[in-house]
């Protein structure tokens, strides 16, 4: 599993070559949220890989990376096509620390 410093994932994001999923809950989302990320809790991303795209890099984050580094493992082992799944090093706890905008 690969993981990504927030610095490299916003430039991936910026250039359009990554999306963000935040798979933290909704009450966690409403306290600080990544600017662009698309958000899909942990316990619904089965219901929802449609909405999770394959042709492009796939950064999960949570609020320090254990819930995301669960979701990579899994989807790298279990579903076809996600090959290209990244894990957010130090979540959104990183990415404020560093002052990287958020919502």
């Amino acid at each position: 599993m690969e993981l990504m410093t927030p610095q490299q994932a916003k430039a991936a994001m910026d250039a359009g070559d990554a999306i963000i999923i935040d798979v933290r809950e909704d009450d966690e989302v409403s306290q600080a949220a990544i600017l662009g990320a698309v958000h899909i809790p942990m316990g619904d991303l089965l219901d929802r890989l449609a909405e999770v795209p394959r042709n492009r890099t796939v950064i999960f984050s949570c609020h320090s990376g254990g819930r995301s580094e669960q979701v990579c493992r899994y989807l790298e082992a279990n579903e076809d096509g996600f090959e290209d799944v990244v894990n957010l090093e130090g979540g959104i706890e990183a990415w404020t620390q560093l002052g990287l905008p958020t919502a």
